[in-house]
């Protein structure tokens, strides 16, 4: 690739190869930028079930020209999610209106053919790879970064960019007035399993202990995520346990959640984590040094917008650091763009975790995800 310059950045570093990272590198080669993408991981890999793509996330994909082949390889639809009490009734149907014309309201898609298809794009534009890699020092130097890698080696670059996941080693390194992530007291259930033979739109069930959602990720494939309280343990739960534990947890569910208890299998790829999340205090650049997803405005899945607001950012970035001549000033713009925005995700999916902790009402909790999602309709 031949190196210019995008405002006052002709190469960058991005730490982190998910979602954000390579949102971010995309953003930054097509406009002409040297991008250096590093993964922790050495074999670049992605672990999950499938990720429900909202309206507003697709279209921070159209921005990078793979809506396309995520229509293609996952599962759109035009704009509804039913919600159920736990038994089965249905209470009422979200309407989830295009918020671009063409373009698909919401939908699904397995995780790891997400990060397939970004991959291609990042191989596509020539981005330089490497991998089991992460940093151990940064220090801004007049107008670039010098960087010492975990494999001993240095490099320079004219801004460096933590995506790097809740755990960020760039956020340990550079940021000392931010924490780690506060977990909220839930846990998420999720598995992985054919389509049920009644299963024509996403789904929301609420009233029990335990609400759960199914999102459709393919033309046979969904994933339910079921939501508990979290309770600390010393040690992590084995498969065995894991499917046991799910099983019996969905035991009082109808409807299609209950076709899925009944069809599960130990095959079934199973899941368990706590739930945590953080909206960093400001400033998020120091130097230039610059954080964005999960390093940063880490959320819960309630509104399915955490993938959402990491490419958003990676774009956002990128269009500040073409817009403005200096460093300082785009990021100081991007900053400005996505606090707010970020903000708002994170505490109203806290907010909604909360009520369901304490057993809210469901039409409650509904209300609040349809206006919360209503307002991500907005531009960012």
């Amino acid at each position: 690739m031949n190196e210019q310059k995008i405002g006052s950045i002709a190469s960058a570093l991005i730490v982190g190869g998910g979602i954000g990272g390579m949102a971010t590198a995309i953003s930054l080669a097509q406009r002409g930028v040297a991008v250096d993408l590093i993964d922790l991981d050495p074999d670049w890999r992605v672990y999950g079930a499938g990720i429900t793509i909202t309206g507003p996330t697709l279209r921070a994909y159209k921005h990078l020209g793979l809506v396309d082949r995520i229509k293609a390889e996952g599962a759109v639809t035009t704009g509804a999610s039913r919600v159920r009490l736990f038994n089965g009734q249905i209470l009422r149907v979200l309407d989830e209106p295009e918020i671009e014309e063409g373009l698909p309201a919401t939908g699904g898609i397995m995780r790891p053919i997400l990060h397939r298809i970004m991959q291609d794009c990042v191989r596509e534009l020539d981005i330089s790879v490497r991998l089991g890699l992460t940093v151990t020092a940064l220090e801004t130097e007049g107008e670039g970064v010098n960087v010492t890698f975990s494999d001993g080696t240095n490099g320079r670059y004219d801004l460096v960019v933590g995506a790097d996941s809740v755990f960020s080693a760039v956020r340990k390194l550079a940021f000392p007035h931010m924490a780690e992530p506060v977990e909220t007291g839930q846990g998420c259930w999720r598995i992985s399993i054919r389509k049920p033979p009644e299963q024509d739109m996403g789904e929301f069930y609420f009233g029990s202990d335990n609400p759960c959602g199914i999102t459709i990720c393919g033309e046979d494939a969904v994933y339910l995520f079921l939501l508990t309280p979290h309770v600390p343990r010393e040690k992590f739960m084995d498969d065995e346990e894991l499917f046991t534990t799910m099983k019996e947890l969905l035991g009082p569910f109808g409807g299609n959640a209950g076709w899925i208890r009944d069809n599960m299998s130990r095959a079934n790829w199973i899941n368990y984590r706590p739930l945590a999340a953080a909206i960093q205090p400001r400033p998020w650049s120091s130097g230039r040094v610059v954080l964005l997803g999960d390093a940063v405005h880490a959320t819960t899945p309630h509104l399915a917008s955490g993938a959402g607001m990491a490419v958003e950012s990676g774009i956002v970035l990128a269009e500040e650091l073409a817009n403005n001549t200096s460093v300082e000033q785009a990021l100081a713009a991007y900053e400005e763009r996505r606090f707010d925005r970020c903000r708002d995700v994170i505490e109203s999916s806290v907010a909604i975790g909360q009520l369901q902790l304490d057993h809210g009402n469901p039409g409650q909790i509904a209300g609040m995800i349809e206006g919360a999602l209503g307002r991500l309709n907005a531009p960012y």
